[in-house]
């Protein structure tokens, strides 16, 4: 399947390998391997241009979503109602960017990045359109998973598009941009968010998806275009509809437990252990589905080779432990340091600032030890930098988590990166999209258990903590969990004691949580040692003739 691969306009055809020269610190050279994403025509990368405008401004869209809608919430409860239930304006569209992940790969295998692209992308700007004219809250909710089915597209198949167009060494290129658009999200989104809702109107928040949706589209169907398909691919392709629906109602199953459990109901009642038990059942019923299909939706090679086994695993842990920073972080630094909103999030946001910068200098590394003892060497900082949090003075100063969050962003920056990249190259065009499309299913999946988990350790923390309060304090405390998010936006209705308390019970139980992440961390780290491959066996590539 020599020469498939991804083209610009008027890139014209080349000759030669765009493969990485010399030792890329792999195992050597697969000659002859099925992919090819470089490109060597001339002004090659000046033509790549809009494509690379493209794919950061359809991430963009993805990347917004959440964090210029969070600032919202007030003054969309305020409008619709359903206070009780908003949390799924977030739940459900994570939910369906989750499930949809393996089968978008797919598609993208099967049909070309294109077409799947420009779906996902129409289909996000369908859902915002629907959003900004909700009626009431259940409308919006709706309406935000039909986002999330275009998200979904969106997310997997940007970075898959990505590694099409850039050889080997120029990929961390590409990536460091993708991770510079995360990054500028989360500083921008809650800002701009909350200037929409308080100057013009919430409805605004999706609405202004739209104009960059379509330059989004624009560009991509004017200046990508991929080679075609030979007649083999492009005979009756076979889609394995019941993987795809059994693989979409087992996850969503599964998501939709870890969300509500220990919110609507507690862990070990009779609706979480139903839940739980149908979704195994139908995990159990997905995997025989997908043993006998002929072009399974998640393919058993997935896990059967080494190094994409481990890749899935290490950033499936990498989502668990990210739960800590993201979720624990600005309640701590608001209820046990006493700063204000925007404080807090500054503190969680040099995080973002040093994750792609350090993401953009891995390739020093991989280039010269390889990719699974750089992203070794990443995740082992991390794991002491999160076994650091705890060891904080209380209530101590704002600069000192500051730091660390500097420091976790370095360090993961290095970790997920060459994992990424390296595992992208270990396979060809054919291959890439389920591959890149696996590998954020697990950090998805990831990053939901570890809502779930570390929201029970942090629970029981708290839990165990007012019930053993010396009775002088105790009646001034909160009489449950519910009350307490109350109280630490109100420390004014507390007694000064019960307030120090409250206040140690929290820092208490975000340190639980960092130790949790260390030991996710750890989990990443083991998978990195005794799963991964000494050295990722990468493909070498060649230029596409067009």
């Amino acid at each position: 399947m020599h020469g498939e691969g991804i083209l610009v306009s008027g890139a014209g055809s080349s000759a030669g390998s765009t493969g990485p020269a010399g030792n890329t610190g792999s195992a050597g050279a697969i000659t002859g391997g099925r992919g090819s994403t470089g490109l060597a025509a001339p002004n090659a990368n000046a033509r790549r241009g809009p494509v690379v405008a493209a794919l950061m401004l359809g991430m963009a869209l993805a990347a917004l979503d959440g964090t210029i809608v969070s600032t919202a919430v007030p003054q969309i409860v305020g409008d619709l109602g359903g206070f009780a239930v908003f949390s799924w304006l977030f739940s459900g569209y994570l939910l369906a960017v989750t499930v949809t992940l393996p089968v978008y790969g797919k598609l993208s295998d099967t049909f070309g990045r294109k077409p799947v692209l420009i779906a996902g992308i129409v289909l996000f700007l369908i859902g915002s359109l629907l959003c900004a004219a909700a009626w009431n809250m259940g409308s919006l909710i709706a309406f935000r998973v039909v986002q999330g089915l275009g998200g979904g597209a969106i997310q997997g198949t940007v970075q898959t598009i990505a590694a099409d167009l850039y050889p080997l060494k120029q990929r961390p290129k590409i990536q460091a941009r993708l991770s510079t658009v995360w990054a500028v999200s989360a500083v921008a989104g809650p800002g701009l968010g909350g200037l929409l809702a308080a100057y013009a109107d919430w409805r605004w928040i999706f609405l202004i998806n739209l104009p960059v949706g379509a330059i989004a589209l624009w560009l991509i169907a004017r200046h990508l275009h991929e080679p075609s398909r030979p007649k083999s691919a492009r005979a009756r392709p076979r889609i394995d509809w019941a993987g795809a629906l059994a693989v979409f109602a087992c996850g969503g199953l599964l998501l939709f437990a870890l969300v509500q459990g220990g919110v609507a109901w507690p862990w070990l009642s009779a609706p979480s252990l139903a839940l739980f038990g149908a979704s195994a059942i139908l995990a159990a019923a997905t995997v025989f589905i997908e043993r006998r299909a002929a072009e399974p939706i998640i393919p058993g090679w997935v896990w059967r080779r080494r190094t994409i086994a481990a890749v899935n695993l290490a950033l499936g842990a990498l989502g668990l432990l990210m739960v800590a920073p993201t979720v624990f972080l600005p309640t701590y630094a608001q209820a046990v340091l006493g700063l204000g909103p925007i404080a807090a999030g500054f503190v969680l946001s040099v995080m973002t600032l040093s994750w792609p910068l350090s993401a953009a200098l891995s390739q020093h590394a991989y280039n010269r030890i390889g990719f699974r003892l750089t992203a070794i060497t990443g995740i082992a900082c991390a794991t002491l930098i999160l076994l650091a949090f705890p060891l904080l003075p209380f209530p101590g100063a704002a600069w000192q988590p500051t730091l660390i969050m500097l420091l976790l962003g370095a360090a993961l920056g290095l970790f997920q990166l060459p994992l990424i990249v390296g595992v992208q190259s270990t396979v060809g065009y054919a291959e890439r999209g389920t591959t890149t499309a696996s590998v954020l299913f697990c950090r998805q999946v990831g990053q939901s258990v570890g809502a779930a988990l570390f929201g029970a350790i942090a629970n029981a923390t708290l839990a165990s903590r007012l019930s053993a309060a010396p009775d002088d304090i105790r009646a001034g405390l909160p009489d449950d969990l519910d009350s307490v998010s109350h109280a630490l936006a109100n420390p004014n209705s507390l007694t000064a004691e019960a307030a120090d308390y409250l206040r140690r019970a929290v820092d208490t139980a975000v340190d639980h949580v960092y130790i949790g992440a260390a030991i996710a961390a750890t989990l990443a780290l083991l998978a990195l040692v005794f799963v991964a491959p000494r050295r990722f066996p990468v493909i070498t590539e060649e230029t596409p003739a067009k």
